[in-house]
């Protein structure tokens, strides 16, 4: 079968079912997702696509064939050929009568098309027997489908079809399944299509046109009436009325009433008709040629001794009948196409292609013979010079010659339009490959960057820096990490790192916080950026509970025990943006940070080190925390600082992002540093080690936080609610979050001062779509 078929069947599990079932079917199937419209496949392709549909569907074969040729009918219509099929015929059984014929026309650009024979036969009650004829078994379920679609189409009216016989017939040639349909037509139609036709203008015009008729034969019958009655004069008024009533205004049927005029003796003789008519025969029962045309003569020699048998010299090709005359007459209402025979040819013709006729059958009663009226079945100009003909050849009449001359044309755009169709085909598969590189791209330009960055930075556009007035930082680092690189192998050390910081990463999806970069041992993250939220602190918090968790589960090379890590926390504010064009980070500035790490530098292992204003943070948030006291902190002199111990609500499971289970239910905290705790593991990480993460690592399990609008938010909303973004990728106002647009804040520029770690991250952080406000880095 062509692609057209396979296509057709595509658009309708599509459009009727959607892409995913599209996708289902084909990988069951075993195919291709896009059909060359004009390539030939495999009948076997279309069988396995329908047998596929019927089982995914759980719809059997039967309705799904006859959905398929009513969607054909209108796939057809849409591809081109609605005025083909409209000019078949002027009602159905024309139509049908007349479908052989459009398959021979369309066999001239789809040669390798095998389409089904069908032959009409009309009762006496209305009805017709519809004989289908099909190389291909199971397929005749489609029969009612088409032709329902086309009846209701293009006559309005309903038909039902039934199955009468179905036969396998041995003594034909081909086309071996033979169905017959009894078609009962009805005209009327039900109310719910009436209403649906009742308004359109061409059922306005066929009304229009029934009330003329009528109104033209009450005139007849009027003026009839009237000429009998010898009531009036019957030369002028029943003249007239008759006149009137056949042509009203042009609307009148004059063809209804016609009845031929034959001539008492045919007035041509034979040599100008077998001149005129130079592809033409005339043959009796026994198939003895009694008659042939000059140009038939030319090319088949044989032909000049009268009554030699036809069947010697030709073959029928189609329909695929034995060559007898019942077998013509039966199927005398479709197209028969001969080919010559080989062996019967001259020596100098028989290396030539054989040449095909095609033509219809007219059977003289009177005369006991048939007449084959007919014409070369050429397609281009390159078949008629392998047969050395000439356009000469065919008779000016005969729009064979047309037709070779327009096919050549119409088969080089085919040609045309299907090398496009593979290109097409190919930029598909490109533009399908490109997309997937794009998003691999994407995500690891994601991975480095905030997304509203990274947009910006790949349109060429400059990335304005953005202050945060609040924020919370986190820095961590391995406990004696100078020493374990000093007595291990470099590849030791970085399976060490990669196992915990994988671990590290998950937590930031669990927590919802930016991870800035990582140095070494170092690892860097931020709530509240780019993102402002108002749990910065929390997310923070339950973050290092994480890192502390995950972290005994991670061996050290060296001792085989498990690490220690410290863990610093401030919140204040901050400047973020991006510095530099080779390799751009999105760094944080300001003293913030310094603090943060002055936090996790003069902390104890297994700790969380709180500044004051972390303390404060979380002091009303469900967290347990010890004080620690004052300590001096490098540059900063004196500071207050505490211990973070527990979150009182929350379970281990939940900090993890792992299921909760219902031992978890009794909400038990999930962790307590105690001293005399320090150095031991919990169970459930010591099968852990640095070559094997931990395998609970796939299904992160967000944990949630209720936020609430910051006061720079909820200043701006009641100033001009329109600029608040809405977390969707849109900037802030400038006015949030303390911009620093102009010379507003010059002299504290000294102040915001980078920690200088600039190595790009390893892993992908969270991905988030919302920009922060950002104003020009000084």
């Amino acid at each position: 079968m062509y692609g057209f078929i396979n296509t057709c069947l595509k658009s309708l599990v599509v459009e009727k079912y959607g892409e995913e079932i599209w996708e289902k079917l084909r990988l069951q199937a075993g195919v291709e997702d896009s059909f060359l419209t004009f390539g030939v496949y495999k009948d076997e392709i279309t069988m396995q696509l329908v047998d596929k549909a019927c089982k995914i569907l759980g719809v059997p074969a039967d309705m799904v064939l006859r959905e398929f040729g009513e969607y054909f009918f209108e796939f057809c219509k849409r591809s081109g050929y609605d005025h083909m099929l409209r000019t078949l015929g002027g009602n159905l059984y024309e139509f049908i009568e007349n479908l052989d014929a459009l398959h021979s026309y369309l066999s001239l650009s789809y040669q390798e098309m095998n389409a089904p024979s069908f032959r009409v036969e009309k009762n006496e009650d209305g009805s017709m027997h519809l004989h289908y004829y099909s190389d291909r078994r199971g397929l005749y379920h489609i029969v009612p489908g088409i032709i329902g679609a086309a009846a209701l189409d293009f006559f309005n009216i309903e038909i039902s079809m039934e199955i009468v016989n179905q036969t396998e017939e041995e003594e034909r040639t081909g086309k071996k399944e033979h169905v017959v349909f009894l078609v009962t037509q009805n005209p009327l139609l039900s109310y719910k299509e009436r209403n649906k036709f009742s308004f359109s203008p061409q059922c306005l015009d066929d009304s229009e046109k029934q009330i003329d008729t009528r109104s033209n034969n009450k005139d007849l019958e009027k003026s009839e009436n009237a000429i009998r009655g010898g009531s009036v004069c019957p030369v002028k008024k029943s003249h007239w009325k008759t006149i009137r009533g056949i042509i009203t205004l042009g609307r009148g049927k004059l063809l209804r009433g016609f009845d031929p005029v034959y001539p008492k003796t045919l007035w041509i003789d034979t040599k100008t008709f077998c001149n005129g008519l130079p592809f033409h025969m005339v043959f009796d029962k026994e198939l003895r040629v009694k008659q042939a045309g000059v140009s038939i003569q030319k090319i088949v020699p044989g032909l000049q001794t009268t009554g030699i048998c036809l069947d010697h010299y030709f073959s029928i090709v189609h329909p695929e009948v034995p060559f007898t005359i019942s077998s013509i007459q039966k199927f005398i209402n479709s197209q028969f196409v001969f080919q010559t025979k080989r062996e019967m040819m001259p020596e100098s013709w028989k290396q030539r292609p054989m040449l095909e006729l095609r033509g219809q059958m007219i059977w003289m009663e009177s005369l006991q013979c048939m007449l084959y009226l007919c014409s070369p079945l050429l397609r281009t100009l390159h078949e008629l010079e392998e047969r050395q003909m000439h356009i000469a050849d065919i008779a000016p009449h005969d729009v064979t010659r047309d037709l070779i001359l327009l096919n050549q044309q119409r088969l080089a755009e085919m040609e045309l339009s299907n090398q496009l169709e593979r290109k097409k085909e190919e930029l598909r598969v490109l533009s399908k490959h490109l997309e997937e590189e794009k998003k691999k791209t994407e995500a690891l330009l994601y991975a480095m960057l905030p997304q509203h960055v990274a947009n910006q930075l790949k349109e060429g556009k400059r990335v304005e820096a953005g202050e945060f007035k609040e924020c919370t930082i986190l820095f961590s680092d391995v406990v004696t990490f100078t020493n374990i690189c000093a007595q291990c192998e470099p590849i030791q050390i970085v399976l060490m790192l990669n196992s915990m910081y994988l671990q590290f990463d998950r937590l930031t999806t669990v927590h919802d916080v930016y991870k800035v970069e990582t140095i070494g041992d170092a690892y860097m993250v931020v709530g509240g950026v780019p993102v402002p939220v108002s749990t910065h602190a929390e997310r923070i918090a339950n973050f290092a509970l994480g890192i502390i968790i995950a972290a005994k589960g991670v061996q050290n090379p060296v001792s085989g025990n498990p690490i220690q890590i410290r863990v610093g926390i401030h919140t204040g504010p901050v400047l973020a943006g991006v510095v530099g064009e080779k390799m751009p980070r999105y760094c944080l500035f300001g003293d913030t940070v310094n603090i943060a790490s002055r936090m996790e530098s003069h902390g104890v292992p297994s700790k969380i080190h709180l500044s004051s204003s972390a303390y404060q943070c979380l002091k009303y948030k469900n967290f347990e925390m010890t004080e620690r006291g004052e300590i001096e902190v490098k540059g900063k002199g004196k500071m207050h600082t505490y211990f973070l111990v527990r979150n009182k609500t929350a379970c281990e499971n939940e900090i993890m992002g792992r299921p909760i289970k219902d031992l978890d239910s009794g909400r038990e905290s999930a962790q307590s540093f105690q001293e005399d705790r320090a150095e031991t593991m919990p169970s459930s990480h010591q099968s852990v080690t640095q070559n094997q993460p931990e395998k609970d690592q796939t299904t992160a399990i967000a944990m949630k936080y209720i936020d609430t609008p910051t006061d720079a938010q909820s200043s701006l909303k009641r100033r001009n609610p329109a600029k608040i973004a809405d977390l969707t990728g849109r900037s802030y106002d400038s006015k949030s979050h303390g911009s620093l647009h102009g010379n507003q804040h010059s002299d504290d520029a000294p102040r915001h001062q980078n920690r200088g770690r600039v190595k790009p991250d390893t892993e992908e952080p969270q991905i988030r779509n919302v920009r922060s406000n950002f104003c020009n880095l000084l």
